[in-house]
């Protein structure tokens, strides 16, 4: 299907377009295979039109008023039109306007969200993971009734992986956590992520759910992350996003536990090139540091220890800072 050229686009075309698209009885927004042209003109020129509606980039700040200006009939037959076909809707939520002015038409009613939850529906993962048509997907499931809330939700759990392991999805992911009103869903989604916690951090996307879901504080998921990573964050810590999230593990005392049992427990070579690594030093340091400021004196005790042997390599490394704690403990 032909697209239009929108470049000679303005606002006269675009209320134009929005309020006297003529919907006639027996035509619909049905895209024919190509092909079959004699009864897809007309169909394919209303949807060029509404297309660049859509997708120009002029006139954005007075789409919404233009909206608020049409009657129900006309947003609803507009909203048909733009949803019958998933191709056609999924192209227009990819572009950055056209996922901008969709969101302003969510949650306008009822029945236009009935036409946007289907078309959302039929795309989910494709709409969620795309750069601009997962804002879509986002708003909608601050503004769908509870209903399609909780159907959209499902979608999302069942998909929640592979969302979190794309570039874009682990964005939405973590949007979607953090605005989530279901204290229910947004439970399962933690402890999806705190139970694939291990798979998520080696992942290059994935690990930034990981970090987002330990930023959040909250004490059993961070729990069940720690939980997750148990004999994994030596080997997290030499990475450098790993790195972040062992950091975080520090935060809280529980985690700290999971995270200095582990680094006093692994041989010396082993956390003196871990001391000395570009990422892992950030680690060691940290641990030093929490262990004395939370009066963790065994544990402080031990780690300087550990890593005495090796104060003269610390200093021709990144792990300069480790040695200038372990001299401080000399005095």
């Amino acid at each position: 299907m032909a697209i239009a050229d929108n470049s000679s686009f303005s606002m006269s075309t675009m209320s134009d377009a929005l309020q006297h698209i003529p919907f006639s009885k027996g035509i619909s927004g049905y895209i024919p295979p190509p092909g079959f042209a004699p009864r897809a003109t007309v169909a394919n020129s209303r949807l060029n039109s509404l297309f660049s509606v859509m997708t120009s980039g002029e006139g954005l700040a007075q789409f919404k008023d233009i909206i608020s200006k049409s009657d129900r009939k006309e947003l609803h037959m507009m909203v048909s039109l733009l949803t019958s076909d998933s191709d056609y809707f999924t192209k227009i939520v990819r572009n950055i306007y056209g996922s901008r002015r969709v969101q302003k038409l969510l949650g306008i009613s009822d029945d236009v969200d009935a036409f946007f939850y289907a078309a959302l529906l039929r795309r989910f993962f494709h709409i969620i993971t795309d750069k601009y048509a997962s804002y879509v997907a986002m708003r909608a499931m601050l503004v769908f009734d509870q209903k399609k809330k909780y159907v959209m939700y499902e979608h999302l759990l069942h998909h929640a992986l592979d969302i979190a392991c794309n570039q874009y999805g682990c964005i939405a992911l973590n949007e979607i956590i953090t605005d989530a009103d279901d204290p229910f869903y947004r439970n399962l989604l933690l402890e999806v992520v705190a139970r694939n916690a291990l798979y998520l951090s080696n992942d290059p996307s994935g690990n930034f759910v990981v970090q987002h879901v330990l930023k959040l504080y909250d004490l059993r998921c961070t729990h069940n992350v720690a939980v997750s990573l148990r004999g994994h964050c030596v080997d997290l810590a030499f990475k450098k996003y790993g790195s972040y999230i062992v950091e975080k593990l520090l935060d809280t005392e529980m985690s700290m536990d999971v995270v200095v049992v582990e680094l006093l427990e692994c041989e010396g070579d082993r956390l003196m090139r871990l001391a000395r690594n570009e990422f892992g030093s950030f680690v060691v340091v940290k641990a030093l540091r929490v262990t004395n400021e939370m009066n963790r004196v065994d544990m402080f005790r031990g780690l300087v220890e550990k890593l005495m042997p090796f104060l003269h390599l610390l200093r021709r490394s990144h792990g300069s800072n480790i040695a200038n704690i372990l001299e401080s403990t000399i005095n």
